[in-house]
């Protein structure tokens, strides 16, 4: 039975502007205002540019690196003929070679033959060019074993966090982080593995203005932000944006080449086309609130090859940046807290063969789905101990599949005080999504009531939050 006793919520809907947690724009502004760049150049260089693969030799020798003719300058001027507005340089890809003077590792240029910080080269020559400066940075990382099977959370969060505060306070204002190897099926590093929110509020402290990216398109709903401010889309890895629907500030990226990193063929291969690259990428992604990155790789010499720098000046002729791109619809504030309903004990009235486990699996393709005669379904997660919360976030995607529209439409969300079940008075949300905030309570379980639905309502992901 429904508890008589009615607590009154103010619920905070994902329409609200993110409050910033140190002096800054407001995201949705900061949103808008890169979604205002369009176009920018991913600069893929690092160890892996000196040994023909992507993912490099975690152990290659710091001597083999060594682009003796770099010139961040010519990359600079390369990407103003292309009319692109900012630039993405990988500080530290998967194999954990960095190319600033870090302090945290010896595994750095500074170490190489090279001896020069890469990234203050990039970042002066891109701010002297008018661009924005952004930085990639790899949450897996080979060299120092933060991977699967070595993962000790305080040593490795505080890794990445000495390492992102060397990136953040000695190279200027960085207007997005773009963070890859993150909670992916290939990386199997989790956001509890390495701490997602200390990570996300130590960038808003150093960097108020700063976005963070991160490339986990591949795995959440497309609807709303799950840890990231931006959401990003590797194309060639078959991560589409819908350019008819999507709503939210999106970023999208293929390579020119064939691949993310120079290669000896590089200078020879065919590239993409740039007729394609203009009117299959950047016109249709900018009017889908999506900017278009394009990867372009300096070679061993720390140039970008001819054949490439040719490339983008036939697209400078092709296209032009006129800025001010369309207004993105509504305000987005994301996730950031840890999922505190993942893979605790689960229950659920009469299910068909998914059960209640596939609804708090981590995995938005399973759903947990009522069998059809049941006329009240219910789902709920068990907690071991009495957990405080201010957020539940209903996912009614699975199977890889999207609805065209929400199959619950009407619902009571309650929490278990450890005596009664006590309702949420809250905003019902007709969204295939359903992310609820609300001023925190403290609970053994939480469950929701469906009322009115279309047959066979399942639930991807209940996912139970304290936002801090």
């Amino acid at each position: 039975m429904i508890s008589s006793c009615m607590i009154c919520v103010c619920i905070v809907t994902c329409m609200q502007v993110h409050a910033q947690l140190n002096t800054g724009a407001s995201l949705l502004k900061l949103q808008q205002d890169f979604m205002d760049l369009r176009f920018g150049m991913f600069i893929c260089l690092g160890s892996p540019t000196f040994q023909d693969e992507d993912w490099a030799n975690p152990n290659m020798d710091p001597a083999e690196f060594n682009p003796s003719k770099l010139d961040c300058n010519q990359w600079a001027e390369t990407a103003v003929s292309a009319g692109m507005k900012y630039g993405c340089l990988t500080t530290k890809h998967h194999s954990g070679f960095c190319i600033w003077d870090t302090k945290t590792t010896d595994y750095n240029v500074m170490n190489s033959a090279y001896k020069h910080d890469i990234v203050k080269e990039y970042a002066d020559a891109f701010r002297s060019h008018g661009l924005k400066v952004c930085l990639y940075y790899s949450i897996l990382d080979i060299h120092h074993n933060l991977r699967p099977g070595w993962i000790d959370t305080k040593k490795n969060t505080q890794f990445v966090l000495d390492q992102l505060t060397e990136l953040l306070t000695h190279y200027g204002e960085i207007s997005e982080l773009v963070i890859d190897g993150w909670d992916a099926p290939w990386s199997r590093i989790s956001y509890e593995d390495v701490n997602f929110e200390a990570v996300y509020k130590l960038v808003k402290k150093l960097q108020p203005n700063c976005l963070v990216l991160e490339h986990n398109a591949a795995k959440y709903p497309v609807q709303e932000m799950f840890y990231t401010d931006v959401k990003h889309y590797e194309q060639n890895a078959g991560q589409k944006i819908s350019k008819a629907s999507n709503d939210i500030p999106a970023q999208a990226g293929i390579p020119i080449n064939k691949t993310w990193f120079w290669k000896t063929s590089s200078p020879t291969e065919e590239l993409k086309n740039t007729d394609s690259i203009v009117l299959n990428n950047l016109i249709p992604l900018n009017e889908a609130h999506c900017n278009f990155i394009l990867s372009v790789e300096p070679n061993r010499l720390g140039l970008i090859d001819d054949n490439a720098v040719q490339a983008l000046q036939l697209i400078g002729q092709k296209w032009k940046n006129l800025g001010n791109a369309p207004k993105l619809p509504r305000e987005t504030k994301p996730i950031i807290a840890r999922n505190l309903a993942k893979f605790q004990k689960s229950s659920s009235s009469w299910p068909d063969y998914y059960l209640s486990d596939f609804g708090n699996d981590d995995n938005f393709r399973t759903a947990w789905i009522s069998n059809s005669s049941v006329k009240a379904p219910w789902y709920e997660i068990d907690f071991d101990k009495p957990q405080r919360f201010n957020m539940v976030v209903i996912s009614e995607l699975f199977d890889g599949k999207k609805y065209n529209e929400a199959r619950i439409t009407d619902f009571v969300l309650q929490y278990f005080d450890g005596n009664n079940w006590i309702d949420m008075a809250i905003q019902q949300s007709n969204s295939i999504i359903k992310v609820l905030r609300f001023p925190v309570v403290q609970g053994v379980k939480v469950r929701v009531l469906l009322k009115h639905f279309l047959p066979r309502p399942g639930i991807a992901e209940f996912g139970v939050y304290y936002e801090q």
